[in-house]
């Protein structure tokens, strides 16, 4: 078994699913790939599961009924991982707008650089976002000044979604109170990272707008996130992190 695992959540991905699986396993570091499939109804899991005896014990799918949110997939991915004893647990889109070959640059900046938190940023070098229009460009790049602003974080690319994580900070983040699904939920993880004082590194990224299937942003996710910040300031007032190692027994 390999130490590194890319969890993939999908639901109707069936454009992007297998070019995506075959450039993971194309690379010259080897990654286990996890899918959650939320029930997709164009036949995606059909696509994984035939792949699945192609790339014997390294290629595994979760299915899941009904679209239960991006959060909620990965929180399964994860545990789904940590009980398996993977060291560096990933997060990617399926829709090649996170670049498959930079995970072997978030690999190396945790396994080798001994980072706790790797983040494929867009913004750590300026505005490496390719195909979006300027609305979206502008909404993403402010969203993640007024994260900063409220939370005192100051990661440039909150939002990013192409992250990998060591066990040792899923571990001691309780994934079960995880609150939100969409664009917070990534909030949410990287404000947990940093509040439990865990090191937290950026390495740029280019990030390419998806060019098959559909987006699944919606006003919904974007006004979870604004005012899931505010919430998630205020409840760390009342909550007290302490890092794994140093909890007494």
């Amino acid at each position: 078994m390999n130490n590194s695992i890319v969890v993939i959540p999908t639901y109707n991905e069936i454009e992007n699913i297998e070019a995506i699986i075959r450039k993971v396993f194309s690379l010259s570091q080897p990654f286990d790939v996890l899918i959650i499939d939320d029930g997709s109804p164009d036949g995606t899991a059909a696509i994984v599961k035939g792949l699945m005896t192609e790339f014997g014990g390294s290629l595994h799918l979760e299915e899941r009924k009904g679209k239960l949110g991006l959060g909620t997939a990965y929180i399964h991915g994860f545990k789904w991982a940590m009980k398996r004893g993977y060291e560096y647990i990933f997060e990617m889109d399926a829709d090649f707008s996170h670049p498959p070959e930079d995970l072997i640059r978030l690999y190396n900046a945790c396994a080798v650089e001994k980072h706790d938190v790797a983040i494929g940023s867009r913004y750590i070098t300026g505005v490496n976002v390719v195909n979006w229009p300027i609305n979206r460009v502008l909404m993403s790049y402010f969203a993640g000044y007024y994260v900063r602003m409220i939370t005192g974080m100051k990661i440039m690319d909150p939002t990013a979604g192409f992250i990998c994580y060591t066990s040792k900070v899923l571990e001691t983040i309780n994934l079960d109170n995880i609150r939100f699904i969409g664009y917070a939920f990534q909030i949410e993880m990287k404000f947990n990272s940093w509040k439990y004082g865990f090191d937290i590194t950026e390495v740029p990224i280019i990030f390419t707008d998806r060019t098959k299937g559909a987006s699944k942003m919606s006003r919904g996710i974007f006004k979870e996130a604004i005012l899931g910040v505010i919430s998630l300031k205020i409840n760390s007032f009342f909550k007290r992190y302490i890092p794994k190692n140093q909890v007494q027994k």
